[in-house]
């Protein structure tokens, strides 16, 4: 009994996940959804067969843009928290502009983004960046004002300079605040690329669903969906293991 309840406790979201496909064949297979607009799931995984090679050269292009915009909100993100944590009057000119970015829908900034940067991939990087930039800032100043003050305190007592405090104590602290903020910004920087590309481009996972859209072949396109999903999940994935090899003490049990 307790082997079963530890399988059920285990699986319950991949047993959730399934009965609803289940249940969204049967209705395709008594004609209660409209195929038309609403693929059964077989019918999805055969389109998703079929296009799979075109699938999966849109993905590298949507991968790319993905990797160098999350690749550069990191490194701008990180710069720009500690500068804010070490400068006030930084925080106060920042935060303010950041919060700002965040009130503005990302369907509205892509295609002006795409009117200045062209039709490359310059302006999906550039909207990755700016959609992934604010969640990890906000992490990492979490983890920095959870640093214990005695220690700090501890720290200066020993001589030991801003860089060493941020090296020894600040750094190590907000670690596992910045994986939970990267877990955010990975999701998003992938949903942001396949957007900016719906508005606007050539190549892309985006670009390839706006084509089948207007071929009305809604098979192919909920086959794209399914993937930008999956991909979102797996990316999130990666950082959950990278976490757990660089913060194997918060792992031990």
């Amino acid at each position: 009994m307790c082997k079963v309840k530890k399988l059920l406790n285990r699986y319950t979201s991949y047993i959730s996940v399934l009965s609803v496909l289940i249940l969204w064949q049967l209705a395709g297979f008594f004609s209660l959804l409209p195929k038309f607009i609403f693929p059964t799931p077989f019918e999805i995984i055969r389109a998703f067969i079929r296009d799979i090679n075109l699938l999966i050269f849109h993905s590298k292009i949507t991968l790319i843009e993905t990797a160098i915009g999350l690749s550069l909100g990191i490194i701008i993100a990180s710069i720009l928290a500690i500068l804010m944590d070490r400068y006030k009057i930084v925080y106060k000119t920042i935060y303010p502009l950041l919060i700002l970015t965040q009130t503005v829908p990302t369907i509205a900034i892509a295609p002006i983004l795409i009117l200045w940067l062209g039709y490359d991939m310059t302006p999906k990087i550039v909207l990755i960046v700016l959609t992934t930039t604010f969640p990890i800032i906000i992490s990492i100043l979490d983890g920095f004002k959870h640093c214990d003050e005695d220690q700090i305190r501890l720290l200066k007592l020993m001589n030991a300079n801003d860089f060493q405090i941020l090296k020894h104590l600040k750094f190590p602290t907000s670690l596992g605040y910045f994986f939970a903020g990267l877990r955010v910004s990975v999701s998003y920087a992938f949903i942001t690329a396949v957007v900016a590309e719906w508005l606007g481009g050539f190549e892309g996972l985006g670009v390839y669903m706006t084509r089948v859209k207007k071929a009305f072949e809604y098979d192919s396109m909920f086959a794209v969906i399914f993937l930008v999903s999956m991909i979102s999940l797996l990316n999130i994935e990666i950082v959950k293991i990278i976490e757990k090899k660089v913060l194997k003490w918060k792992y031990i049990q």
